[in-house]
């Protein structure tokens, strides 16, 4: 927006104002692109027999390449077993990798796991 400024002389002239930068676009890494052909999670089978459900939320480590570098469990479904098929199945995935500005560079992601009997 303009304002006022003194010039050398006194009188106001007008400039402009100078917006700071926008922050860095940033395009998270995705697991949902149909062409990955990522397969489901494999339900444990003591976990079926015991009905066990929940929901497990796992934090990968994505490269450049697309392939996961490293995945942790950041939200527990209760059960150790569903957790580490979870995290079993997304170490396995590919992934689009994630953008800032649009260029590539390796990236965290929250890869979140429903296990439900029916």
């Amino acid at each position: 927006r303009d304002r006022p400024a003194l010039g050398c002389s006194g009188s106001p002239r007008w400039t402009k104002a100078i917006a700071p930068p926008a922050p860095p676009a940033v395009q998270l890494p995705s697991s949902n692109a149909d062409y990955l052909n990522n397969p489901k999670p494999v339900y444990p089978a003591m976990s079926k027999r015991l009905g066990e459900q929940g929901k497990t939320i796992v934090r990968v480590l994505i490269g450049i390449d697309g392939l996961p570098k490293s995945a942790s469990i950041r939200e527990s479904s209760g059960f150790d077993r569903l957790d580490e098929a979870a995290r079993t199945a997304v170490l396995s995935w590919r992934y689009v990798p994630g953008k800032r500005n649009g260029v590539v560079e390796p990236m965290e992601f929250n890869v979140p796991i429903n296990w439900v009997l029916n």
